[in-house]
């Protein structure tokens, strides 16, 4: 098989998987996006040879590749994963009789807590938030959301005023594999809400506005990047030295549950984790890295 007729080939196996994962398992584009990107890479190291024709060495020698290349123990651990699923799917339709990452160990994760915030740094992030901006009331509401309610940054942007539900105190969130979740709001994220709404984005929306919740200034939906330039630039002004994102806001919602005393299953529900060992990681912190935030369940829902 010529190296052009054996890309194409691979090309349409690769396709072939991703209408796969696309019907069968409800993902989200980036994780499909994510899939693709691994097996390229895989069909890249290999270069003119069939992903047909891999072999037990091949497997091997690919991860050795990818460590000595410089990634993450994290990345590599999510590419090895891809590709096996990609070669159980070949298994399955049998167009391959044995799965050459079949005996191919992931590499270990290790363990890390996840990095919190305490309840004084994010009112100091707020507090931070020039109100002499048109957009203030955008960006407090964009803190509170993630912070009282544990949203991903990719929820939070595709929040849409349709999914609020404030007279019964709860939203409804599309998370990870189009799965939808409703999570409480407290009274002072919904008087936030209800601000946002009247003196900005009334004012950006127009009538092409896209339904998001979230408006840049010129009444568009706001992007994931410009949530994480909010998050970077109130944190420099509020004087936090470590790197946060958005997720760190996130992490902060689900440690002072849980610390508080919060039902593990109620947070796992909140958090949209299908399963609780993910939650459990926030068990694990420092009680008394949290001391000053526990006082009640949640200082600032």
């Amino acid at each position: 098989m010529s190296g052009d007729k054996t890309q194409i080939a691979n090309s349409e196996l690769i396709d072939d998987f991703i209408s796969h994962l696309t019907l069968d398992r409800s993902l989200s584009d980036n994780t499909l996006d994510a899939y693709q990107s691994d097996i390229y890479k895989l069909q890249n190291f290999i270069q003119d040879r069939s992903l047909v024709d891999l072999t037990r060495s091949d497997a091997t020698a690919f991860m050795e590749a990818l460590s000595e290349i410089g990634l993450s123990i994290k990345s590599i651990a999510r590419i090895v994963s891809g590709v096996k699923s990609f070669y159980k799917f070949l298994l399955a339709e049998e167009v391959i009789t044995a799965n050459p990452f079949s005996r191919i160990s992931n590499p270990k994760l290790p363990k890390y807590l996840p990095s919190v915030l305490t309840h004084e740094e994010v009112m100091s992030m707020i507090e931070h938030i020039d109100y002499s901006r048109f957009a203030s009331e955008r960006d407090k509401t964009v803190i509170m959301l993630l912070y009282g309610s544990g949203l991903r940054v990719s929820e939070l942007v595709s929040l849409q005023v349709n999914d609020l539900f404030l007279e019964e105190g709860v939203i409804k969130v599309l998370g990870k594999g189009n799965k939808e979740r409703l999570v409480p709001i407290g009274e002072k994220t919904i008087n936030q809400i209800g601000h946002y709404i009247r003196y900005y984005r009334n004012e950006v929306a127009k009538k092409k506005s896209e339904p998001e919740l979230i408006l840049n200034q010129k009444g568009n939906k706001l992007s994931r990047v410009y949530v994480f330039k909010i998050i970077k630039r109130l944190a420099e002004k509020a004087g936090i030295r470590q790197n946060i994102s958005p997720h760190t806001l996130r992490h902060t919602f689900a440690t002072v549950l849980i610390e508080a005393g919060a039902d593990l299953r109620a947070v796992q529900q909140m958090l949209g984790h299908q399963s609780i060992t993910t939650t459990e990681i926030y068990t694990h912190i420092d009680k008394s890295y949290l001391k000053t935030v526990i006082e009640q369940f949640h200082p600032r829902a």
